[in-house]
């Protein structure tokens, strides 16, 4: 509790003793002083609420020095008690009334009186310090309301009408403030909204809330449609508004949920674009690279076979183009997942080394792998993902060298208890990076310099798509780079150490004949390239398989309605009916044991969730385009074995 600060003034010492004496307590403080001017310094410099002053002083009588206090805006409420000894007549009391004071007490002072009396105006003070405060704050809210950019309004809760309502109205809504006191609250509602609006109001009193929020549209003076957003609070049976224009920022959500739309639907089209380019672009490169293989078991001479290579060459180099393309459409669609599982780490870098080895020798460049002693053998990764960061790093170091050497380095940088921090280092004795040119290599179809794919070929892909690869699986890209010097392009990351697998690595040769099924097998192939049924057809022969080939998804549930068949191979997009369609009928419409018919989705599909889309369609397994004929070969067997077993 703040104390109450008393002025005492009298010009004997003692009387002041005695009152001090008297007035002694915890929530008063006591200033005192002999002297009349004293007296009104004091009151000056502090916040006296009650002064007891004696009428007869020598320098200035207590009527004086009161009728100058009051005569002060800082001191004319303090409350005045005239301390005297002289006669009780009434043109006394008149006089220091007359002059601002509120009590007398009389010497000699009756100690319980005198209490009594100043406890009385200690409570009046007190009480006229809260009014006063609180005239201060309502001086304060009322400029706040006078000048609020919202509309403020109290509104009878029974009636719904205006009460008081701020100048805002006006600015807002074009109406006066005395053109809407004493209407209803709801008029300003447009039709529409009026019924939620009276609705929230009753609402609102019903349940006694003392704070609510809702948007309604307001029709203004001049007829326009504003959005405003309605604070609401009930108490005592009125409610109080605070009523803002939220026009601009509703604006604002309404372009922003029209862009979304349009970036969810230009995502959506992009999404469609990728999957039809990758289905019309895979299939042809299907069959192209199966068509070179078939032709090498064919009576070729040399010069075929040189051929050959390059048609080979060709198709992987477009199919690389191809990936890289939806890679990195994939990436940035968030559609990309990295797959950890326990892998040979030093197989794998062999392996990328072994393929890299050739073209480093074809350039006369030396090509060298270091890897750390304390490198583990064994860790989860996405091998996959790793394959690809080191075929386009290492690839580019090898393009852009001329001479010197190429080399791979892996190092542990820090260990702990099963995990592993490794950095790969890619280092060339190449042409290098120009220092303002670093950052630009890693934006898409961005080369370091102008002229740099019209030398040396390439999208611009590669290294954003490492750059990516590299962050999605939680590592960090860096580069350092001297024009004519070469560059250095080091990743590091944190591994989890596995367990030595017990694998089986067995090498393919793609001309290998591949043995027949060892019984007679019937196999539905539903394709609508013509190049791929002839090569399919081609393949299926020779592993003792008898085919029936259609174009699309209608045809192949006329042709399974009269044959059985031991395996259908489906491509997934088809004119009249896809293969997810045809599939789903498939499941559910056929008899058994047609409707477990096993099939393998032959897809050109590029995303995940499309090759997931088959599998709920109701497809055994998925084989993306192009494929290998050792691939299908194991698929088909796999399936088949597991019908053998049923």
């Amino acid at each position: 509790m703040t104390p109450v600060n008393i002025l005492v003034v009298d010009d004997r010492e003692e009387n002041i003793i005695a009152l001090e004496a008297l007035l002694n307590r915890y929530d008063i403080r006591i200033f005192s002083t002999t002297s009349p001017n004293e007296a009104l310094k004091i009151a000056w410099e502090n916040q006296i609420a009650i002064a007891l002053v004696d009428v007869q002083m020598p320098e200035m009588d207590g009527f004086e020095l009161v009728e100058m206090l009051k005569a002060n805006p800082k001191t004319k409420d303090i409350l005045v008690i005239f301390v005297t000894a002289i006669s009780k007549e009434a043109r006394y009391a008149v006089k220091g009334f007359g002059a601002g004071a509120v009590d007398y007490l009389y010497k000699p002072l009756d100690p319980y009186i005198t209490s009594a009396k100043v406890d009385a105006f200690i409570q009046l003070a007190r009480s006229q310090a809260e009014i006063k405060e609180k005239n201060i704050e309502l001086q304060n809210y009322a400029v706040v309301v006078k000048n609020s950019a919202d509309i403020i309004c109290v509104v009878d809760a029974q009636t719904l009408r205006i009460s008081t309502i701020n100048p805002a109205i006006e600015k807002i809504m074009g109406f006066k403030p005395e053109e809407v006191v004493g209407h209803s609250i709801v008029d300003f509602a447009i039709e529409d909204d009026k019924s939620q609006f009276r609705k929230k109001l009753g609402t609102i009193i019903k349940d006694n809330l003392q704070f609510a929020i809702a948007e309604y549209r307001f029709e203004t003076f001049d007829k326009r449609i504003i959005w405003a957003e309605c604070r609401m609070s009930y108490r005592n049976k009125t409610i109080f508004l605070n009523i803002s224009d939220i026009s601009p920022q509703k604006s604002f959500q309404e372009q922003l949920i029209k862009s979304k739309e349009a970036a969810e639907y230009g995502k959506k089209v992009k999404e469609t674009f990728l999957a039809n380019m990758s289905h019309e672009l895979r299939t042809p490169v299907n069959g192209i690279i199966g068509l070179t293989n078939m032709l090498r078991k064919t009576m070729v001479n040399e010069q075929q076979i040189g051929m050959l290579d390059l048609l080979e060459t060709s198709s992987q180099s477009l199919l690389a183009v191809i990936n890289d393309v939806l890679d990195i459409s994939k990436i940035e669609a968030g559609k990309f997942n990295i797959v950890r599982t326990a892998n040979d780490l030093h197989r794998v870098v062999k392996s990328v080394y072994d393929l890299l080895k050739f073209k480093a020798d074809e350039q006369n460049i030396e090509f060298i792998l270091d890897i750390a002693a304390d490198v583990p053998q064994y860790m989860i990764f996405d091998s996959l993902r790793l394959n690809q960061i080191l075929m386009n790093l290492l690839s580019n170091a090898i393009k852009f060298t001329d001479r010197g050497h190429v080399k791979l380095k892996i190092v542990v940088v820090q260990k702990h208890a099963a995990k592993v921090k490794l950095k790969f280092s890619v280092e060339d004795t190449g042409i290098g990076i120009p220092s303002d040119r670093i950052a630009k290599i890693f934006e898409s179809f961005e080369q370091a310099e102008n002229d740099t794919t019209a030398k040396y070929g390439g999208t611009g892909l590669g290294l954003t798509i490492v750059k990516r690869l590299i962050e999605l699986k939680g590592g960090e890209l860096t580069v350092s780079s001297q024009v004519g010097k070469g560059s250095v392009f080091s990743f590091t990351n944190w591994y989890e150490i596995a367990e030595p697998l017990i694998e089986k690595f067995a090498i393919r040769d793609n001309n290998t004949a591949l043995a027949p099924f060892e019984y007679e097998v019937s196999v539905l192939v539903a394709e609508d390239n013509m190049v791929n049924q002839f090569m399919l057809s081609k393949i299926l022969k020779e592993w003792n398989v008898n085919v029936d080939m259609v174009d699309n998804g209608r045809k192949a549930l006329e042709k399974l309605k009269e044959n059985d068949y031991h395996i259908i191979l489906m491509d997934t997009h088809m004119p009249e009916m896809s293969g997810y369609q045809t599939a789903k009928i498939i499941r559910v419409d056929f008899e058994e044991p047609k409707r477990s018919v096993p099939i393998i989705s032959l897809s050109a599909a590029s995303y995940d969730h499309e090759q997931q889309q088959a599998i709920s369609a109701g497809m055994n397994d998925v084989l993306a385009k192009p494929f290998l004929p050792y691939e299908l070969h194991e698929k088909i067997q796999k399936l088949l074995n597991l019908k053998m077993m049923e």
